[in-house]
């Protein structure tokens, strides 16, 4: 009559800790993975961004050291163009001692808002001999860099 069963499977274990943690790691990774092309993508729009920063201010210094001050005030942002006249520009730019001549000495570019934007930092000769360090600052506006701040 009733014969026992011979041999019995032994209930398995659940093991919730080793899934959960398996989830948490591939979560970390996710992460990893995202912040990495975050970080490649931030970098290739910066290092895009430092040719055509560097060409706006030396086009703009180039203008202004050979007196050109009407393509100059054309390189300047709206929000300086707000500031500053072309007459005062002119005015301003012509004032002694002038730009003589300059050297760029350094560009850096960052991100603010995913927006990048430069700091080029320059040498400047002015007449008489005078040399002096500038930040120049310049930003992307309705797609061109443009010189923005007051560099003098």
């Amino acid at each position: 009559m009733g014969v026992g069963q011979s041999w019995s499977r032994p209930a398995r274990r659940r093991r919730p800790m080793r899934t959960g943690l398996a989830f948490a790691g591939f979560g970390v990774a996710l992460c990893c993975v995202g912040v990495a092309g975050l970080g490649a993508w931030n970098l290739q729009t910066v290092r895009q961004a430092a040719g055509p920063i560097r060409e706006t201010a030396d086009g703009f210094l180039r203008e202004v050291s050979v007196g050109d001050t009407t393509g100059a005030y054309d390189r300047l942002c709206s929000d300086a163009r707000t500031r500053w006249s072309p007459i005062g520009f002119n005015s301003w730019v012509r004032t002694p001692p002038m730009v003589t001549d300059y050297e760029i000495t350094d560009v850096s570019v960052a991100t603010r808002s995913g927006r990048p934007h430069g700091t080029v930092t320059v040498r400047l000769t002015r007449s008489g001999g005078i040399s002096e360090e500038r930040q120049l600052p310049v930003v992307r506006e309705d797609g061109d860099w443009r010189v923005c701040g007051d560099p003098f």
